[in-house]
């Protein structure tokens, strides 16, 4: 690894750059120079559709803002009429526009908030229902409402297309001849090589742009330059990809470099997400090693640099040491950031120890001012330019590289921050270079977005700037000041004291990998114990021995204090995380799982663990009745919940030690022994679980494992006079067989806790963003072979979007890498044996048959691993066509058009219900569609597998389970029987209590 880990302790990192910044830093002199900016600005604001204005006028913090700011991202690309209708009416009547009129401090700005109120009359209601001059009122609001998008997005696009931008910028290069511009060609990462593609040729068609813009003789700093993002030049630019994005996307960045050289333009590689910065170095290592031998000359190449990482000065740090090993000298731009929102929620998912970025706004000023002034220190590595809108941050700058004596140039966005470097550019020497975006308003949507949240964000300088409540003095306030702890909770932390989170691996870190795989090669060093089946002729006589020694243990353990069963729990959880390397390696090279679902996985037993111990001092503490009120007077009312007795619990091979350990947890702690019979294709990875509850304190008599064919173990297990409940994971048949078998013995009714799986659907609309749409699809689709019971079987998608959206899914299969799953950089693993695939591969015949294949069936990449199944995709022509789940990575897809709810009773009437998914930025469409699913889980705008336990509660219902939701509230009561106490307490003497209480 070039740098520290990403999640390092904040307050520890602050330290170091405070330190670094003593006797470098006068802010309070900076202060004073920054203020009269402040107070010019203020006294000659922008105009109304500024950023600054508007975000005075419509704070993203109010349901105004929230709704403009929603409507604008989805709004120009919807295709047709009644959805752009319907998502306006839906956003503009979220938020009281009329009644916020009265706030506005300019007729523009009260103009604004009454012609929107106004044109909410034209809109339908809720329910839809339009007369025909309310429909033509509303075409007409809407058609309005595109082109002010339109004409916002002007604001903050330069141009729609290059020649256009550079046209804008040559009228600002005769204003200004010191304002240069970076421009950026707008569009999301590439999803497919297709994408990459035409991204490189607008890349290069806007060098070769720029270059014959260029009149006069000039050196990178004092030219207009490019960004690029190396996600659009490669569809698979993460780190699990490394060595094929070194070989196929360096070549790439080359050919633009080439460009740039032979131009002396400024090229620079945009910043992106934290996972992807240490494959960014390699990459740009790769480049400047060619640069230095081949170009050496040209000094235009550079990187955008994050201030708000904590190895920010680490980061810039090894870019001077990368500058003066190659002996060239980089264009480096520092910002702040702006994915902090998305880097909190991908480290709280990963259950990191510590954040990425900085949780405290100060902080990552702090940062940036350490990093500039390690910037400005190294003038032969490094030609330093300073993104930023902050006033005082420019201030202090201009003091640091004063004491330099160091050239740089400062930056701001097109649109943003002009009132501000209209003062500061009063000073003819201070350059400045634009970072201005191109490319057509379809695409200018999440960057606008991204844009709106990163400086309307209530801590941000340009929010502040236009507030007037908001004083010159607080704005000016020194972020020098360390705040000790963290500004949101740790991802540890994130259920509270009873419940740590689990702890995940970063597998963006390359040592973190290392570990994965050192642990594989251990785990198959090892001589692992024999897993002895029972003979078919021995399995009545042995399970009775098990269930012997289990209902003997049953009373001790159910009367044992429920906060010893959960501290057990809780241990077992705190060695499963120690064990956590191990026990992926087990899923790998037994479950056959990729590294990323084998840590999601242990997590999720860790979870499981955790989750239930809380959960079972909670309902299992006695609670006196009516609480809270008193009750009839004379007597008290106890509830308590206990163990039931002897529970069966029967686990897939898909899930092997958290759906196990799940079962076997809930039913433990409420006090019941357990015969567990896990999957017969992996009881190895169950006989480690069973061990480690064992160390763990469990006795060995209340928890025992019985390894066989469910035909016989399984069913002697359920068939057993002695059992007291039954939990149970798989297919519908078996459970409905259970149920019966359950049903004809004699002696009590004993539940049944089924969870089976089901036709999973996903509907989206025309409003969806496809991007979003690819990648849901993907993940819920393929990933894990498609061998979840919550993933994705079937695929609605609205007509007008579909061509569009089906072409990118195809495009982003292509790249999924199918095979081994001991690699760190498959996508898709093989089918768990040779039965599933032997099913798969039928299934598939009859698709073929019936279906209409929508890409070629291509071969795995490891095609030494059996049983391997690349994903398929095949549209059908309606949603009854689709009666069986298929358990692997094959998509059926169903175009449709008219009304969602009318797809959602189709989806119902297959009788499944388990997980569903909707696309769609109509908030109320969402929540509608959602209620009238019959369905355990739906998801919105997002994936619709991995539930988080406590977070989303798991399970179906119909012919996808009978419920509770495992990992949910409801879970643990069904695993007990309750026991009211009514004690009389006037029996001897009287009613002490009420005498006692009785006034004169």
């Amino acid at each position: 690894m070039r740098l520290p880990p990403p999640d390092r302790a904040e307050a520890e990192v602050l330290r170091q750059h405070l330190h670094s910044l003593e006797g470098a830093l006068d802010w309070q002199a900076a202060a004073a120079v920054a203020r009269p900016w402040i107070e010019a600005a203020r006294a000659h604001p922008a105009p109304f559709w500024a950023l600054e204005s508007l975000l005075r006028e419509f704070p993203i913090s109010s349901q105004e803002g929230l709704a403009l700011m929603r409507l604008a991202e989805a709004l120009l690309r919807v295709p047709d009429a009644d959805t752009a209708i319907a998502l306006t009416a839906d956003q503009l009547g979220r938020a009281d526009f009329a009644g916020a009129t009265g706030h506005s401090d300019t007729a523009l700005g009260r103009l604004s908030h009454a012609a929107v109120a106004l044109s909410k009359k034209f809109l339908p209601d809720a329910d839809g229902s339009t007369g025909l001059a309310a429909r033509l009122g509303a075409r007409a609001v809407v058609t309005a409402t595109v082109r002010a998008v339109q004409l916002l997005g002007q604001q903050f696009v330069l141009g729609e297309s290059i020649a256009h931008a550079l046209a804008q910028s040559a009228r600002t290069h005769r204003a200004q001849p010191h304002v240069r511009f970076s421009f950026d060609m707008l569009g999301e990462g590439a999803r497919t090589e297709e994408d990459a593609q035409r991204y490189l040729a607008s890349y290069a068609h806007a060098l070769d742009a720029i270059a014959a813009s260029q009149r006069e003789a000039h050196t990178p700093a004092l030219a207009d330059g490019l960004s690029i993002k190396l996600s659009a030049l490669h569809p698979r630019c993460e780190d699990a990809q490394r060595e094929r994005v070194l070989a196929e996307l360096v070549p790439r960045v080359w050919t633009l470099c080439e460009r740039a050289a032979q131009a002396d333009l400024n090229l620079t590689l945009d910043a992106e997400e934290v996972d992807r910065l240490e494959l960014s170095l390699d990459v740009a290592d790769a480049v400047i090693a060619r640069i230095a031998a081949e170009q050496p000359q040209w000094q235009g190449f550079g990187l955008a640099l994050q201030a708000y990482q904590t190895r920010s000065l680490a980061l810039v740090e090894h870019v001077i040491a990368l500058a003066r090993r190659h002996g060239v000298k980089l264009m480096c731009r520092l910002v702040k950031g702006a994915y902090w929102d998305a880097e909190i929620k991908r480290a709280q998912e990963a259950g990191l120890a510590h954040y990425p970025v900085f949780t405290h706004k100060p902080h990552t000023d702090i940062a940036y001012l350490a990093c500039a002034r390690a910037m400005l220190a190294a003038p032969d590595a490094l030609y330093p330019q300073f993104a930023t809108h902050n006033a005082g941050t420019i201030a202090a700058l201009l003091q640091m590289a004063q004491r330099h004596e160091a050239r740089f140039e400062l930056q701001r966005l097109h649109g943003m921050g002009e009132g501000v470097y209209r003062e500061v550019l009063r000073e003819p020497l201070i350059g400045c270079r634009v970072y201005a975006p191109v490319g057509p308003h379809r695409d200018l949507l999440a960057y606008l977005v991204r844009r709106l949240l990163e400086n309307g964000a209530n801590s941000s300088f340009v929010h502040q700037l236009a507030d007037p409540a908001c004083g010159v003095n607080e704005l000016l306030r020194s972020p020098l000041q360390l705040q000790p702890a963290s500004g949101l909770p740790l991802p540890r932390d994130l259920f509270g004291p009873s419940r740590p989170n689990s702890i995940g691996l970063d597998l963006s870190v390359q040592h973190e990998r290392e570990r994965l795989l050192r642990s594989l090669q251990a785990h198959r060093a090892l001589a692992l114990p024999q897993v002895d089946e029972v003979p078919a002729d021995a399995v009545v006589a042995h399970i009775a021995r098990a269930a012997q020694r289990s209902l003997q243990a049953f009373p001790a353990w159910r009367h044992s204090p429920v906060s010893q069963r959960a501290s057990t729990l809780r241990h077992a959880a705190d060695a499963l995380q120690n064990r956590l390397p191990e026990f992926c390696a087990r899923l790998v090279d037994e479950g056959r799982k990729t590294w990323p679902d084998a840590v999601a996985e242990v997590r999720e037993a860790i979870d499981f663990l955790r989750y239930y111990a809380a959960e079972a001092e909670r309902v299992m503490a006695p609670m006196a009745l009516p609480a809270p009120w008193p009750g009839v007077t004379g007597e008290t009312n106890t509830l308590s919940l206990h163990g039931r007795g002897m529970w069966v619990c029967i686990s897939p091979w898909n899930f092997p030690l958290a759906i196990f350990v799940g079962q076997v947890a809930a039913a433990l702690v409420t006090g019941n022994t357990v015969l567990a019979k896990p999957a017969e294709q992996t009881p190895g990875v169950a006989l480690a679980a069973v061990g480690l509850l064992h160390d763990a304190g469990v006795p060995s008599d209340v928890l025992q494992v019985l390894h066989g064919p469910g035909e016989t173990v399984g069913a002697a297990l359920v068939a057993h006079p002695g059992v007291a409940g039954v939990a149970f994971t798989g297919s519908t048949a078996v459970a409905k067989h259970i149920q019966r078998v359950l049903a004809a013995k004699d002696g009590p009714i004993v539940p049944l806790i089924a969870e089976t799986g089901g036709i999973n659907a996903m509907l989206v609309d025309p409003s969806a963003l496809p991007e979003q749409v690819c990648d849901a699809v993907l993940q819920s689709a393929f990933r894990s072979a498609g061998q979840r019971c919550s993933a994705l079987r079937l695929l609605c998608l609205h007509e007008d979007i579909a061509e569009r959206t089906l072409a990118m899914i195809a495009g982003a299969v292509a790249e999924l890498r199918v095979g081994d799953p001991a690699r760190i950089d498959t996508d898709i693993g093989p089918l768990i044996d040779a039965e599933a695939h032997a099913k798969l591969c039928a299934q598939v015949e009859r698709l073929r048959r019936h279906g209409r294949p929508l890409w070629a069936d291509r071969p795995p990449h490891d095609l030494a691993v059996r049983h391997v199944q690349t994903p398929l995709a095949f549209e059908v022509d309606s949603i009854a066509d689709v009666q069986e789940e298929i358990f692997g990575p094959v998509l059926q897809v169903l175009r449709w058009r008219g009304d969602a709810a009318q797809v959602i009773d189709d989806i119902n009437a297959l009788g499944h219900g388990l997980t569903l998914g909707i696309q769609t930025r109509i908030d109320s469409r969402a929540q509608a569609l959602a209620a009238r699913a019959r369905t355990g889980n739906v998801y919105v705008n997002r994936n619709m597998v991995g539930a988080v336990v406590g977070l989303q509660p798991f399970g179906g219902e119909g012919l996808s389970g009978t419920g509770p939701k495992a990992g949910g509230p409801h879970c643990l009561p069904r695993f007990c029987v309750e026991q009211t106490v009514t004690v009389n307490t006037a029996a001897a003497g009287g009613n002490v209590a009420l005498m006692t209480a009785q006034r004169d």
